[in-house]
C-alpha cells in the first residue's frame, strides 16, 4: 500500500448508454440485445430480452431520470424525466472526475444501473453474452483515469462454467479487479452450494475480490417481498429497507457459516449497499451458534467473527450513527463507505459527514481508506 489516498468510494455506480448493447455485444445475440428504448405513447422503458421489458415509471413518471439523481436526499432532483437526464459524470467517465475531485474522492470502484436489470435475462448464454458485453464497455469507460476509477465485472451465477470463465476472462483479459454476484439467486442453488465452489476457488485464485451486491434476479422473489407489499399496505420504502437487509444477512451466512470463507481462506468478499451495523448482531449470533458444542454442525475450523475479520467486509452507509460504536468490534480494517453515485438515494459529502463522526483520526483514516484497500487489494 504505496499510494496516499484520502477517501476510496467503496461502491459507486456508472450509467450505461442506452445503446450499449447493440454496440458491444457478439452479432449473433443482437436481434436480442438489451436496450433502453421510447415507446410509442411517449412511456421510457428498459428492454431486458424479447417482450420482456422493465418500465420504472409505473412507480414515478421520473424514475429513469432517478438512476442519475444524485442530490434527492438533499432535495435536489434531476430537470427531466428522462434516463439520459441523469447526472452526467454518471455517462462521461472525464465529467464524473472533477465531482470526484469535489468531494476530495481519489478512488471510486463502479457498478451497473441498467446493467442490475441482466438478471432477468430468460436465455442463459443470452444473459453470460450480455454481462460480458458489459464487462468490455466497462473496461472502456474506465480506461481514461485507470488510477481513479475501477470497474467491477458482473459474473453470471445461474452457471458455474460460465461464471468461473467471466472471472478469467474480467481478471487476464479486461484487467477488472472485483466481480459482482446477487445475493438473489439466479438459480436455485445457494451461493454456498458446493458446485460453486469452482466460482470462489477461481476468484481466489486470480485475486478477484466478490463483492455481493443486490440485482434483479430471474423471476425469483426478493426475502420480504411477500410480507412488505404494496397489496399489503406496505410500500416501497419498507421494501427496500427490509429487502436489501435480509438478502445481504444470507448471503454473510452462507459465505460465513456456510464454510465458503473457510474453504478459501484468501477470498475476499464485501457486502454492499444494504447498511452495515447489522452485521454485528450476525456475528455474535453465528459465534453463539460455533460455541455450543452441543449443536454446532458447521465443520468450521475457527469461529464465524474470526473468519470475517480475516477476508469479509461489510460497506456502511455515512450517516450510520451506529459506525463509531462497531468498527473496532467488527474489525476497523473491514468496514467500507460508499456514495452510491450517481442513484438518487446516494449521499452527496459523504468524506465530510463520516469525518464528522465521533471517531479517532486514525479509525477515519481506516473507515475511509484502508477498509477499500485490503477489500479491493488496491496498493
Amino acid at each position: 500500500m504505496n499510494r496516499k489516498y484520502n477517501a476510496i468510494d467503496a461502491d459507486a455506480h456508472v450509467l450505461e448508454p442506452g445503446d450499449l448493447w447493440t454496440t458491444y455485444l457478439e452479432s449473433k445475440f443482437q436481434d436480442q440485445a438489451p436496450g433502453l428504448r421510447r415507446e410509442s405513447n411517449g412511456k421510457e422503458v428498459f428492454r431486458i430480452d424479447n417482450n420482456n421489458f422493465v418500465d420504472l415509471g409505473q412507480h414515478s413518471e421520473e424514475a429513469f431520470a432517478l438512476a442519475g439523481g444524485i442530490g434527492m436526499r438533499e432535495g435536489h432532483g434531476p430537470t427531466g424525466n428522462s434516463y439520459s437526464d441523469g447526472k452526467k459524470g454518471g455517462f462521461d467517465p472525464h465529467l464524473r472526475i472533477p465531482d470526484m475531485n469535489s468531494e476530495g474522492i481519489d478512488v471510486a470502484f463502479l457498478f451497473p444501473t441498467l446493467g442490475l436489470f441482466l438478471g432477468g435475462i430468460r436465455d442463459t448464454q443470452m444473459a453470460v453474452a450480455s454481462y460480458r458485453a458489459y464487462n468490455r464497455w466497462l473496461r472502456d469507460y474506465c480506461s481514461p483515469y485507470p488510477d481513479r476509477l475501477y470497474g467491477i465485472a458482473m459474473i453470471p451465477m445461474r452457471s458455474p462454467d460460465d461464471a468461473v470463465a467471466e472471472i478469467k476472462y474480467a481478471s487476464k483479459t479486461l484487467g477488472l479487479r472485483a466481480g459482482m454476484v446477487n445475493p438473489i439467486l439466479d438459480s436455485s442453488k445457494p451461493l454456498h452450494h458446493p458446485d460453486n465452489d469452482p466460482v470462489w476457488r477461481a476468484a481466489q485464485d486470480h485475486d478477484m475480490s466478490i463483492a455481493v451486491h443486490a440485482a434483479v434476479s430471474n423471476g425469483v422473489k426478493v426475502l420480504g417481498d411477500d410480507r412488505f407489499t404494496n397489496d399489503a399496505g406496505s410500500g416501497s420504502a419498507v421494501q427496500h429497507c427490509a429487502g436489501h437487509m435480509l438478502e445481504m444477512a444470507s448471503a454473510v451466512f452462507s459465505f460465513v457459516m456456510n464454510r465458503v470463507c473457510d474453504k478459501f481462506p484468501k477470498l475476499r468478499v464485501g457486502f454492499m449497499e444494504a447498511g452495515g451495523g447489522w452485521v454485528a448482531g450476525c456475528l455474535d449470533r453465528m459465534d453463539r451458534h460455533f460455541d455450543d458444542i452441543g449443536a454446532n454442525d458447521t465443520g468450521l475450523t475457527m469461529r464465524p467473527s474470526e473468519i470475517f475479520r480475516r477476508q469479509c467486509f461489510i460497506s456502511f452507509e455515512p450517516v450510520e450513527g451506529t459506525l463509531p460504536l462497531l468498527a473496532e468490534y467488527i474489525g476497523r480494517t473491514n468496514i467500507l463507505w460508499a456514495t452510491d453515485y450517481p442513484h438518487a438515494d446516494g449521499f452527496t459529502g459523504a468524506p465530510t459527514m463520516i469525518k464528522k463522526m465521533p471517531m479517532a483520526q486514525d479509525l477515519v483514516k481506516d473507515v475511509l481508506v484502508t477498509g477499500a484497500q485490503r477489500f479491493y487489494g488496491l496498493a
